[in-house]
């Protein structure tokens, strides 16, 4: 059942893309918002009882509600499951970004590519060099396609098993959500704690989908490549996920992502391209392909037990 709900969600997603302001996103945000508002003291045990109510709440209800109507119809809790993960899942919740700023570049508009780029991420961009550009440019993209596809795979499927239903999805997503949201603005809103609490719990919940993601990227780029930048970003010490996403990413398509290696003397000749861009594409679809052909073994493994 699982397969076919990540199958149906990922091609629902494609042929009908999910609005930015959906009623259902914007209510989540909504809720965020409202638990920040009303519980963030700048106290810690304040902090915990915001994030457990704004992440791991929702979770749990979607887990509920997908075995309370598999009480009723196994059909019920399938489509449930469905919209769940079509919510929660997919790469056009991000990849307009990718599309538009790539076909810019292709065109030789690099003021239009940096203005989209800009608002995509809210950054300023106009002063970047272009190698710069286009390399922030795919790490971002690489780091979009593993928070909003592979991550979630990875954070479903583990809960999954467990009985949780589509709790993983959830979780995973608006963990990462209030990881990038509720951080100190210059007011001092959110408090220290509450980035903290929302910080913390990204950096667990992040731990095996990202290594996952890093393991997808070895197996369908360069191999050796992959995993030599992946263990060589992690005995200098202090990786943190998207560290070891993007060693094992430019591995794969033998570009370094990381800004550190990038900069080094003998990385001069590796400097990002245009062509980069279809190499990334590539790597994350064949990365799809392998995920959904593993699912697909194990549900048919599955059955056949």
């Amino acid at each position: 059942m699982s397969f076919f709900a990540i199958l149906i969600a990922l091609l629902l997603e494609q042929v009908r893309p999910l609005a930015h302001d959906n009623p259902v996103h914007a209510a989540l945000r909504g809720w965020m918002r409202s638990m920040r508002r009303n519980f963030d003291t700048g106290q810690s045990a304040h902090a915990w009882v915001a994030w457990m109510l704004a992440v791991a709440v929702p979770a749990l209800i979607s887990g509920l509600i997908h075995w309370a109507l598999g009480q009723v119809s196994a059909l019920l809790a399938f489509i449930w499951l469905v919209a769940v993960l079509y919510l929660t899942l997919g790469f056009r919740q991000f990849s307009h970004h990718f599309s538009d700023i790539r076909q810019a570049l292709e065109a030789g508009d690099e003021a239009l590519a940096r203005e989209r780029f800009a608002r995509w991420l809210n950054v300023d961009a106009s002063t970047l060099p272009r190698a710069e550009l286009l390399r922030q440019f795919i790490v971002h993209s690489v780091l979009s396609a593993h928070r909003h596809v592979f991550g979630v795979l990875v954070g479903f499927v583990l809960l999954w098993v467990l009985g949780l239903g589509p709790a993983g999805a959830v979780l995973y997503r608006l963990a990462e959500y209030v990881s990038r949201r509720w951080r100190q603005r210059p007011d001092g809103t959110p408090s220290e704690a509450l980035e903290s609490a929302a910080l913390g719990m990204w950096r667990w919940i992040d731990l095996v989908p990202s290594r996952v993601t890093a393991l997808g990227f070895a197996v369908v780029g360069n191999f050796e490549e992959a995993v030599a930048g992946w263990r060589s970003r992690s005995a200098a010490g202090g990786a943190g996920s998207d560290d070891v996403v993007l060693a094992a990413a430019g591995g794969a398509i033998n570009l370094p992502l990381l800004r550190s290696a990038w900069q080094e003397p003998s990385g001069a000749a590796d400097a990002p391209q245009l062509a980069h861009l279809g190499s990334v594409v590539g790597l994350v679809w064949r990365a799809v392909v392998l995920w959904m052909l593993l699912l697909a073994l194990l549900s048919l493994a599955r059955l056949v037990g």
